[in-house]
């Protein structure tokens, strides 16, 4: 279809297209037109504020991503219902619009130093414990970010986690309700359970069984959708072959990032802030009284863990350590370095509050001879060059494979080879196919369907590759012949395990009654007994455990309550609950504690989650 367009942009059909602009021009308006696929550029809008079909693809994608982690790449995509996914990420949206309107309705603020911070500290962008700008671009761009993407995302998460906190936080429990709790948590029960083997192996299927259950469930047995590309792979490291540097450059370089050097001060400070409690007059005089204590000999190291209100530095003297021009406030910085050695500033305004400065100790620049930084330098210009000539060659690659009916001419411009790629499906794969952008080119329209190259897409700082899908394999039907064992496998489980539920619960109504008495309920196998069973008891299976605790207590000791389970493997399971015991004594002060955080915390959730839906409740929401 685009190379239709592109071929016909200068003839009849781009006329006629026009021409039919211009009728609708004249007789609706323009506003008509654009008020007509306006909201088809729109998910839902909450509130007037507009969720965009862009970011609703966005997030059923990511949805799509999350999940094929979840369940295995063995997992077929092509069973992920798409209606059902989109479904949940627009609601998820809708929530997420709903929370930042609060958040701002609430007049919450989160700074950009604040957000600045949050991303230096994050560990998946630390490189050796030190916050690396390649390895942040390389984490977001897998995410699908830009930088300026990514921080309006932080800043939106950080607006609700406040909301979050200021809600849950508000939460509390009683006394009695943390007693009621902890007695139910740390009750113990004694049980014996008695297994019913499902034996799948005994059960014999005929082979129209096998096909009866494959056409009625046909839809189950298809292949997975898979493309195979061809791109073209640029990279930045090819370059440095390709270009050189001058000594005279270098010399400049050198020269220039001496001359750069400057000296590092170790400062020291006490700050009294000027805020909404404290004035200004009230932060002077207070500061002007530390100055007096300091006049009468008094330390000021000792001082500053007293009175600063920096709390960064107050615990360490007020001592911010060694740097260099350009870090601080500049009245700070104008008030640093005019200070000698071990001397203390008068009261100095900036934009924090009021200071007194300290200096530590002036560390001289260590200038580096130019031997030593000749190989850093030199990289630095080829750098420069390189980038330069690696966006002329992206973007050259990039025009060629738009005008291109396939990858070997615009390959044979940049002197590139057309590579191929392994079979993948829409859930992505290893190598190439671990880049969302990937996967998201290869499968869409212009590049499935109308058989168009891609434009340029960055796996990271360093390559760009342009691609075209050279095979589609479509879900086909899997014939009967490839899937009739794993049929067999599955009807044979399926059938053993209701034969051996149907089994288990008739046990269960004769013991209930007291028809079949428990001691010949075995048929030959032992009941398993276990006491003093907890909630968390190890060895056991978690569906027996949840079973287990939600059972009556006996009515009698020689009464015994019962129940049945079928477990992930077919067998089916009667437990027989023989006593309860509580617990005993007075709970410790950090029992006391402990619950009484988790309660506190699980109903901050449950306030939350109220809130939530009462905006939901609220809200004006359209979904287009």
């Amino acid at each position: 279809m685009l190379q239709n367009i592109r071929d016909n942009s200068q003839g009849w059909i781009a006329k006629t297209i026009i021409g039919v602009i211009v009728a609708l021009m004249a007789f609706t308006g323009v506003d008509a037109i654009f008020n007509a696929t306006s909201d088809t550029q729109n998910a839902a809008k909450v509130n007037g504020e507009e969720i965009s079909q862009n970011e609703l693809g966005q997030a059923v994608d990511m949805q799509r991503r999350q999940l094929m982690q979840r369940l295995g790449k063995d997992f077929d995509a092509a069973r992920l219902d798409d209606k059902l996914l989109r479904e949940a990420a627009l609601k998820g949206l809708i929530e997420r619009s709903l929370l930042l309107q609060s958040a701002k309705d609430a007049n919450f603020a989160f700074s950009q130093p604040a957000l600045d911070q949050v991303i230096l500290q994050t560990p998946e962008f630390l490189v050796d414990g030190k916050f690396s700008a390649e390895r942040f671009d390389q984490v977001i761009r897998q995410m699908g970010y830009t930088r300026l993407q990514f921080r309006q995302m932080l800043e939106q998460e950080m607006l609700i986690g406040q909301l979050r906190a200021g809600l849950s936080g508000s939460s509390f429990v009683t006394a009695e309700e943390v007693q009621a709790f902890a007695r139910l948590e740390k009750q113990t029960r004694d049980f014996a359970t008695l297994t019913l083997k499902a034996d799948p192996g005994s059960l014999k299927l005929s082979e129209e069984e096998v096909k009866a259950y494959y056409d009625e469930h046909a839809g189950e047995f298809m292949s997975t959708e898979q493309v195979v590309l061809d791109y073209v792979e640029l990279k930045k490291e090819a370059f440095f072959d390709k270009v050189s540097v001058k000594d005279e450059d270098l010399q400049a370089l050198y020269q220039k990032e001496i001359a750069n050097l400057a000296e590092q001060r170790d400062a020291a400070h006490i700050l009294i802030e000027v805020n909404d409690k404290v004035n200004e007059a009230q932060a002077k005089a207070k500061i002007e009284d530390v100055q007096k204590l300091l006049s009468q000999g008094e330390n000021f190291a000792a001082l500053a863990k007293k009175f600063s209100e920096d709390p960064g530095s107050a615990s360490n003297g007020g001592d911010l350590g060694y740097a260099g021009p350009g870090v601080y406030d500049p009245e700070f910085e104008k008030t640093l370095y005019a200070l000698k050695k071990d001397e203390v500033s008068a009261p100095v305004r900036t934009a924090y509050g009021w200071h007194l400065v300290k200096l530590l100790g002036v560390q001289a620049p260590e200038v580096p001879s130019f031997a030593s930084v000749k190989d850093k330098l030199s990289r630095e210009l080829k750098t420069q060059q390189v980038e330069q000539r690696f966006v002329e060659a992206s973007k050259s690659l990039e025009d060629a494979a738009f005008e291109a009916s396939d990858l070997e001419q615009p390959a044979q411009d940049q002197g590139l080879k057309v590579q191929r790629s392994a079979p993948f499906g829409r859930e992505g794969g290893e190598g190439l196919a671990a880049n969302r952008e990937v996967v998201q080119a290869a499968f869409s329209p212009e590049v499935l369907e109308d058989g168009a190259n891609s434009g340029a897409i960055e796996l990271d700082a360093d390559t760009v590759i342009v691609l075209r899908v050279k095979d589609h394999k479509k879900p086909e039907q899997l014939p009967l012949a490839e899937v009739a064992d794993g049929i067999r496998q599955r009807l044979s489980v399926e059938r053993a395990s209701a034969a051996v539920q149907a089994n288990g619960k008739a046990l269960l109504v004769d013991l209930r009654a007291g028809k079949t008495p428990v001691a010949q309920a075995h048929e030959g196998k032992n009941w398993q007994l276990v006491e003093a069973a907890t909630r968390s008891q190890e060895g056991i299976d978690p569906l027996i455990l949840q079973a287990l605790f939600r059972m009556p207590k006996p009515e009698t000791a020689d009464k015994p309550s019962f129940t049945g389970v079928t477990l992930a493997n077919g067998d089916f399971v009667v437990v027989q609950l023989k006593g309860v015991s509580e617990p005993e004594g007075e709970l410790t002060a950090e029992e006391k504690e402990m619950y009484h955080r988790f309660l506190a915390s699980r109903a901050g959730q449950q306030d939350f989650a109220a809130f939530r839906n009462k905006l939901e409740t609220q809200a004006k929401i359209e979904r287009f």
